[in-house]
């Protein structure tokens, strides 16, 4: 199953993840951990680009499919899914650094620009617009889901949508730490996650950028 969506908040740390007890071969890391009472054992796989979980039956090492299928239900599988869920977790808290950097943005906002936010929705407190002069919007900071970015999870994680020149949004967009626009035109604006896996000093001038292209 895969868990890659924690490679777009947190950055894995290499010596944190061999103290856990992960095996490196050259990029790739791997941990094994008995489950379900030691009659199953799941196989975390990382790489640069991908965290995944595999469940095998100790007693004769066969995969256990049905982990793999979305559609199974069945108190079991579930058993099973949380267990490695559990672990998943548990990794990405002790072996992953996890920085959430929206409150460092929205000091930059706040400093830089010498703007306060607003909350236009009141019913969502968790969306916040920051205005140039003119009264339009040049950052909105959303808490939304993942999968709202077209990736496979329900976790939650705080965003900003930006405006960038429609001629280098493609260049820009990585599907990482940038996505296509949520809930915006995709010609004309970005969606930047606001974790650790962000370059926070390109963040900082994309948004100088939006803030001259709304201000004209």
């Amino acid at each position: 199953m895969d868990y890659s969506y924690v490679l777009n908040t947190a950055i894995p740390q290499n010596q944190k993840l061999l103290e856990y007890g992960f095996v490196q071969a050259d990029e790739t890391f791997t941990f094994k951990k008995l489950i379900a009472d030691g009659e199953f054992y799941s196989l975390i796989t990382l790489t640069k680009e991908n965290l995944c979980a595999e469940v095998y039956e100790s007693s004769t090492d066969e995969r256990y499919a049905l982990f793999d299928v979305v559609s199974a239900n069945g108190s079991f599988v579930n058993k099973i899914r949380t267990e490695v869920l559990d672990l998943i977790n548990e990794i990405k808290e002790k072996c992953f650094l996890t920085v959430d950097i929206k409150q460092k943005y929205e000091e930059f906002l706040k400093t830089f620009f010498r703007t306060e936010p607003d909350f236009p929705w009141a019913d969502s407190p968790d969306y916040s617009v920051y205005r140039c002069q003119n009264k339009k919007w040049f950052a909105l900071v959303m808490n939304i889901k993942f999968s709202s970015l077209g990736i496979k999870s329900d976790e939650r994680v705080w965003v900003v949508n930006i405006k960038a020149q429609p001629e280098k949004i493609a260049s820009l967009v990585d599907n990482k730490s940038i996505f296509p626009a949520y809930h915006m035109n995709k010609k004309y604006w970005l969606t930047i996650l606001l974790t650790a896996v962000t370059d926070f000093t390109k963040l900082c001038e994309l948004t100088k950028e939006s803030f001259l292209l709304v201000n004209l």
